[in-house]
């Protein structure tokens, strides 16, 4: 969806704090909330899915990389993805963490695993962190796990709840889990807390007003509700908790229909409850409205009636942040300040990466390593993940068709992505929040014309998007969120200073744009919304770096002005450069000596660059570098 919420059909009169609520509750014109359901026993690798401002029947979304009978009485989720974990197939319980992508419908992908395999878990989150505690192996455990949503790995153990048991209802805001009620094999009225961001064992909450196992739960931001289950015998009733203060918890309500095996979410406004045994599996669909109570009415039907179904919302309470700040989209534009830089030659292929933040200066800080030792690769990013694609690993110069990614927010090594559709170096990425984009490069030994794409938000290969009007290597791409532009590169033996573009969303064959004010190779790139810049470079001339800066207007094809001039004459400097909007900084290449210099200028304005800092370590040759606020991230 966009940045900003639609208001065509929002009439009267909306304070900033309501178009928040409507907006993650999923009522906001225009703006639909989903939830999905991971299956539990009846219906295999099935995931469904609801749109949650309308009442109607679920939907099939995709399949689980396994069937996970027992999986859970809850799911984690993000603003952006969705995830399962564990499971109980008979005799054999599953480590398995899934997750799915809720924008694009489709099958899930492996995440990693749990530290104990179990099923019947109590799992739920935050935007930034998933908890699962409890379970059986089939022995009741007390474990508590935890996963960073965006990086996918294995989990960490987080503490011990304050009893073993399975059956468990998670309840989350922003800042606390809660989890209610299970079985040890006694019923029980239990509810344990944590503090998301913190680790450590669970803390003591309060009780149930009634003792509840295979119960679901749903929060908004604020309070949090235990529905259904048994206890002892099947039950409707409904209890809520205020999860900001400790406590025992209050009648709420009632289920339309009493059953146990219950899976519950919500988008902060209505509590979400599906499926379970009544005694038959059942495919009802309740919702409660969260701030009122009462008996709950029919939503709609699952297509294949189930229990113990793992849930999850894209909306849910432990997203909706009460407006501290950490909220991302819709309102928050690109707002990044980091800029990683990765790989590169300083005698060899460098596997380390680095970081700045780019509205500060100073030198560069460690952040972790890639896959493999590479230089002459290419690098975009949105406003999650950095996307590091192809280049060559020397000594012996062996391209690489890898593409690789790591998450902005979390200082680590590089995971797998996919492959491109060719072995390549010398190629340029750009992006936006949606696609990467990769051009050209050489394959030794003929250069290329291929543009291939990537979906950012989904691991997988390359696909065709397109061709340049020539093949060529050593050219330099860089987008706002509809165009992307690649200029210059070295076609043969000589360089060129023709301007290309396509636009990101539509595949196709480049046009012509402009003239660079010089025929160049190697020079890097910065984005802000309407600005793109150019930087360094070589011209023809063996040698003979360059130290222009020059600009162009993304709406409007032509020729190139000048902006101004590095600190120091570089070339070799292809990828290595990146921005927020409003800052763009340029790093490292030779002069023609390595050079670990970074510059930097003020992209609305013009005039020559000042000293940034360093990177450490040198990383001479060919580095690739993006962030998580450039000028491709604004309006996507």
């Amino acid at each position: 969806m966009a940045n900003y919420p639609q208001l065509d059909n929002a009439s009267g009169v909306w304070n900033l704090r309501d178009v928040y609520d409507a907006v993650m509750g999923g009522y906001w014109p225009n703006y639909n909330a989903i939830a999905v359901m991971f299956h539990g026993r009846s219906g295999g690798k099935l995931i469904e899915k609801i749109t949650m401002s309308t009442n109607g029947n679920a939907t099939t979304f995709g399949d689980s990389t396994t069937t996970s009978v027992y999986i859970a009485n809850g799911g984690m989720g993000s603003f952006t993805r969705g995830l399962s974990a564990g499971g109980s197939p008979p005799g054999s319980p599953l480590d398995v963490i899934d997750y799915i992508t809720f924008s694009t419908e489709g099958n899930a992908a492996d995440f990693g695993n749990l530290t104990v395999a179990r099923g019947q878990v109590g799992a739920g989150s935050n935007s930034i962190r998933g908890i699962a505690l409890g379970g059986a192996t089939p022995s009741r455990v007390n474990t508590i796990d935890y996963v960073t949503i965006a990086s996918i790995g294995n989990a960490t153990d987080f503490g011990d709840a304050t009893v073993s048991r399975n059956e468990i209802a998670p309840m989350f805001s922003p800042t606390r889990g809660c989890f209610a009620g299970g079985r040890t094999p006694t019923v029980l009225n239990t509810i344990d807390f944590v503090e998301i961001s913190t680790t450590g064992n669970a803390t003591d909450f309060g009780d149930l007003s009634v003792a509840t196992s295979t119960a679901g739960g749903a929060a908004s931001s604020v309070r949090g509700v235990v529905a259904g289950g048994f206890s002892p015998s099947l039950t409707s009733v409904a209890q809520f908790i205020t999860m900001a203060s400790q406590g025992n918890a209050t009648d709420f309500g009632n289920l339309t229909v009493a059953r146990q095996g219950v899976s519950g979410t919500s988008n902060s406004i209505k509590g979400i409850f599906s499926g379970g045994e009544a005694p038959a599996l059942s495919n009802i669909i309740d919702q409660l409205v969260i701030t009122t109570g009462g008996t709950g009415t029919d939503f709609g039907d699952l297509l294949i009636a189930d229990d113990n179904i793992a849930s999850t919302s894209n909306s849910h309470g432990g997203l909706n942040d009460g407006y501290q700040g950490t909220r991302p989209l819709p309102f928050n534009e690109a707002g990044g300040d980091r800029m990683i830089i990765a790989g590169g030659d300083n005698g060899g292929s460098l596997k380390s990466a680095d970081f700045i933040s780019i509205s500060t200066t100073g030198n560069t800080n460690n952040f972790g390593d890639l896959n493999v030792a590479t230089d002459a690769a290419g690098a975009t990013g949105n406003k999650t993940r950095m996307i590091y694609s192809g280049g060559a690993a020397n000594p012996g110069n062996t391209r690489k068709a890898d593409i690789q990614y790591a998450n902005f927010s979390t200082q680590g090594n590089f995971a797998d992505f996919g492959d491109m559709t060719d072995e390549k170096r010398g190629m340029s990425s750009c992006g936006n929040n949606t696609r990467g984009l990769n051009f050209a490069g050489r394959d030794d030994p003929a250069n290329l014309n291929i543009i291939d794409y990537i979906t950012i938000d989904t691991l997988g290969n390359a696909a065709d998007f397109g061709d340049l009007s020539a093949v060529t290597n050593s050219g330099s791409s860089v987008s706002n969120n509809t165009r992307g532009l690649f200029a210059g590169g070295r076609p043969s033996s000589t360089s060129v200073n023709e301007i290309q573009y396509v636009t990101i969303s539509t595949t196709g064959n480049a046009a012509d744009f402009g003239d660079l004010l010089a025929i160049l190779e190697t020079q890097t790139r910065a984005s802000s919304t309407t600005r793109a810049l150019y930087a360094g470079g070589s011209s023809t001339s063996p040698g003979a770096n360059e130290n222009v800066i020059q600009y162009l207007t993304f709406a409007t094809t032509g020729n190139a002005t000048d902006f101004g001039d590095l600190t120091v004459a570089r070339s070799q400097i292809q990828d290595a450069g990146s921005s927020n909007t409003t800052r763009g900084v340029f790093g490292s290449g030779k002069d023609p000596s390595a050079t670990n210099v970074m510059d930097y200028v003020t992209i609305a304005s013009t005039g020559n660059a000042t000293d940034f800092g360093d990177i450490i370590p040198t990383r001479s040759y060919r580095p690739a570098a993006s962030s998580n606020g450039h000028g491709g991230l604004v309006g996507g």
